[in-house]
């Protein structure tokens, strides 16, 4: 099966983990809705639900690369998966579920732009 997936951090072309998406087709770069947040966890990101739009890259991924990145970001732990609607269709975003962490706003909405 096919997924569409909207990733904003460590996963994006040029970071660490971007090699998780190796193999799949880049759709291209869109904003969310303005319903979110977006914070700086020191290594990683977090978004969270609020009022701002978040920078990401929205890929077709299969249910194994699905699966390699619920591994990664600890679904349904750490994250959780929900759907938000794309230029391309709907999509997978990875929402932080431990708002006790975070600190520092990343108020631009794009992870790589961060300071």
């Amino acid at each position: 099966m096919q997924h569409l997936v909207f990733v904003y951090g460590t996963l994006r072309q040029g970071e660490r983990n971007h090699n998780y998406l190796a193999g799949n087709q880049c759709l291209g770069q869109c904003e969310t809705f303005p319903h979110y947040a977006l914070y700086d966890l020191g290594s990683y990101p977090a978004v969270v639900e609020g009022h701002d739009s978040i920078l990401g890259e929205v890929y077709l991924i299969d249910d194994q690369t699905l699966s390699h990145l619920d591994q990664l970001e600890d679904v349904p732990v750490e994250y959780r998966r929900d759907q938000i609607e794309t230029p391309f269709g709907q999509a997978w975003i990875y929402i932080y579920q431990n708002s006790s962490k975070l600190d520092t706003l990343i108020s631009s909405g794009d992870w790589c732009q961060r300071v």
